[in-house]
Parts: C-alpha cells; structure tokens; sequence
C-alpha cells in the first residue's frame, strides 16, 4: 500500500483486520495500550453515479482470496472493473466527489496519519443466550435460605392495567455479535512499509475480524 499512497484514490474510509493488542511507549515514556490494525489492499471495484444509481459512491473490494475461492459472479464483476486480483468482500462507501478514472485504483492512506483521530466500526464478539445479571449487570436476589430468586429477572409485569409486558423490558436473550462504532480512537503510528496501523485503546471485534476506519466525524 506504500506504493499507492501517491497514485491511489484518497478516502474516508478503509477496511482493514484487527489483528489484536498490544502495548507501546510514547516519547515520553508513557504506556500506550494499542489496537493493531493489518492494512490489507482496498480496490475501488465499482464507481456508483447519481445519474445512474441515483446516489455518488465507491464500492470498494477487499479480503484477497484464491482464485477457486472467489465464485464467478464476483470473479466478472472484478474483471469488468480491471481489478487482477481476487476480493471476496464488498461494500461502499459515499462521497460527494466521484471520478470514474479510479476504478481499479487502490485506495491510499493519506488521509490518516499519526495522531489524527478515527472512527472505528466492528461487529463485536458474540457472547450467545445470556441472562440479566450478564446482559444488563442485575444485581440478582439472595442466594440461599430458601430463596427462589436467585439470578431470575424479578417481576416484569403490571398488575392487570396495562396487563401486558412494555416493549424494550430488559429481558434475558442474545448478548453482543452486532454492528458497534467507538469514535475518536486516536491514531497512534502508521507503518505502510511493514502494512499495520495502532489504534490507542480498545475497537470492536474479535481478532481476525474486519473492522472499517473512517475519519472522525467529530474531531
């Protein structure tokens, strides 16, 4: 990606993989916990028009596959967009700025350096069925001396008006795997060279998992 920072197309956002944590020291000493991003190649596979599609936007391609891996609808749509190498994932990205010229450019990093700041988007870790004292930190009743309370909900009803449960009562169910963004996650260090970024703190998602940066909107 080094090589398409002066060539490639500049936007606000990028997809890369959280590849986990670690820490780092700043000049002045001071313990950083990081969040290091694998920089992976984003090719713009599609230039999307308001004359055409109705909005302006670019559908960017990435997680580079074998080719056996890449079924053939997704192989002809890359190779209508020149793009050599095999994506299996797609998404896009709206910009009021659009040149068709770009198409099967790769997207550069010259909008985020050291010390700007981003937006961070990620599906966060599942955590499956889960009950209140785990959902929503319930404080649960006694534990013992007869006690049938224990790590139950308590009472959710209304006597007989309104004589229904309320939508949006805090319930045992689904815990976590969903769509979760944290802003104004500082850009700690941009290596283009050896293809990381570090991201002070904490993002959503597991490791391994695609996480999309976009500029502060905020900042």
């Amino acid at each position: 990606m080094a090589e398409e920072k002066a060539t490639g197309v500049d936007l606000t956002s990028f997809y890369g993989v959280k590849a986990g944590m670690t820490r780092v020291f700043d000049e002045n000493g001071n313990h950083v916990p990081v969040t290091v991003i694998k920089l992976i190649p984003n090719v713009v596979s599609q230039v999307k028009t308001a004359a055409k599609d109705g909005y302006n936007a670019y559908q960017i391609a990435y997680q580079q596959k074998r080719e056996k891996l890449i079924n053939n609808p997704k192989q002809g749509h890359l190779k209508k967009a020149g793009v050599k190498a095999f994506f299996n994932r797609f998404a896009e990205i709206k910009t009021s700025d659009i040149n068709e010229e770009n198409l099967g450019k790769e997207i550069s990093l010259g909008e985020f350096a050291a010390n700007s700041y981003a937006d961070v988007t990620g599906v966060t870790k599942g955590k499956g069925f889960q009950g209140v004292m785990k959902k929503f930190s319930f404080a649960g009743g006694p534990a013992t001396h007869g006690s049938h309370f224990h790590r139950g909900p308590g009472s959710i009803g209304n006597r007989a008006t309104p004589g229904r449960v309320f939508k949006g009562k805090k319930m045992p169910g689904h815990l976590g795997d969903k769509t979760q963004t944290v802003q104004n996650i500082k850009i700690q260090e941009v290596n283009l060279d050896k293809g990381y970024m570090l991201l002070k703190g904490s993002v959503p998602g597991a490791k391994n998992s695609f996480v999309k940066i976009s500029k502060a909107v905020k900042k």
